[in-house]
């Protein structure tokens, strides 16, 4: 095991973990009634922006996560270069749950789900092809 990477792969994921919870307890939880995906707008925003915001937010820990668990198995394997399989599957469930967060978040009325989703559908298709 290599400790460095270990160690930069756990801090990503705390990262993103603390990113997330700060930010529900900071901003989002100010924004919503009794739901899941905060809904109330914060002028200048309307409720739409507050949403795709919240999607956003939590965007950006999935895509931490997803990085994270790349160092991890570069940390396991040092010198070994990581498997095509494994850096699509991460490519993949990046980008899957992060099309989930927008399509919930939004409604499905912004667009970046489709584009989101494509992607990791699309990695996700090819992992049987390498």
């Amino acid at each position: 095991m290599q400790p460095l990477l270990a160690t930069a792969a756990i801090l990503a994921a705390a990262t993103g973990v603390v990113h997330s919870l700060l930010g529900e307890r900071l901003i989002f939880r100010h924004l919503r009634r009794s739901s899941l995906v905060p809904s109330l707008p914060a002028p200048p925003l309307q409720a739409r922006n507050v949403r795709i915001l919240w999607a956003t937010w939590h965007l950006a820990s999935v895509f931490g996560w997803a990085l994270a668990a790349l160092l991890w198995q570069l940390a396991l394997e040092p010198g070994v270069a990581l498997s095509a399989r494994y850096v699509l599957g991460a490519v993949a469930g990046g980008f899957l749950v992060g099309a989930l967060f927008v399509l919930v978040g939004t409604r499905g009325r912004h667009p970046g789900w489709i584009a989101l989703g494509a992607v990791g559908v699309l990695s996700w298709a090819a992992i049987g092809a390498v």
